[in-house]
């Protein structure tokens, strides 16, 4: 800071010279010096200023939004799509974030009336292909564009494991398979169904019958 105002003091006095002098040689070195110190003077008031600190805005974490789950909604399908129906009116779209994989969906929609909702499917019946999956806004509902990787229909939208298929695992019992298959019959199947397989079940395991299946049969 003293430095600024020696500088300026003595640029002060030259330019008080300068207006005195007559001299074209005088002159000449007076301008010169004023030149200079000038110069000066501009490189110390750059290094003593103080440089601006710019504060990055705070982010927000998804982890901290909360969302209301769409679980209520409709669809339909041809051969080769598969639509999902969501009644919400005032969505924007600039304000949806998608996901879409090879066995699941996730819709994030925010800022509805204060609310933000989510509509997911995490595991599907089949494969989509999810570069070609899209999502189009209407006035009172958003409709989710589902493309197959295989044409056919689809017999529910969530994926279900068929209870009734039995289990091939070669390296268990060669009977586990079966007792497996018995046992889910007998709780998917009514009051008639789970007499005979209880009954074959307990034939099987005193020794009465080699096939369980033999009193369903």
């Amino acid at each position: 800071m003293a430095n600024s105002e020696s500088l300026a003091l003595d640029l002060e006095e030259l330019k008080h010279l300068q207006s005195i002098a007559k001299r074209p040689r005088v002159l000449s070195i007076i301008s010169s010096e004023i030149s200079n110190l000038e110069k000066l003077a501009v490189k110390e008031e750059a290094a003593t200023s103080v440089p601006s600190i710019s504060t990055p805005a705070p982010v927000v974490s998804n982890s901290s939004v909360n969302y209301v789950p769409l679980a209520s909604f409709s669809w339909d399908q041809d051969h080769d799509h598969l639509k999902i129906y969501v009644s919400l009116e005032g969505v924007d779209k600039e304000k949806i974030v998608t996901e879409f994989k090879t066995m699941s969906f996730d819709i994030k929609i925010h800022d509805v009336q204060g609310k933000n909702y989510r509509c997911a499917v995490p595991k599907l019946n089949k494969e989509i292909v999810p570069e070609k999956c899209k999502l189009v806004v209407k006035p009172k509902r958003v409709i989710v564009t589902l493309v197959k990787a295989s044409k056919g229909n689809w017999l529910d939208l969530h994926f279900k494991e068929d209870k009734l298929k039995p289990n091939l695992d070669k390296e268990k019992d060669p009977m586990a398979g079966i007792m497996d298959l018995m046992k889910n019959m007998y709780e998917e199947g009514d009051d008639e169904m789970k007499k005979t397989i209880a009954k074959a079940w307990t034939d099987a395991r005193s020794g009465k019958t080699a096939d369980p299946l033999k009193g369903y049969q």
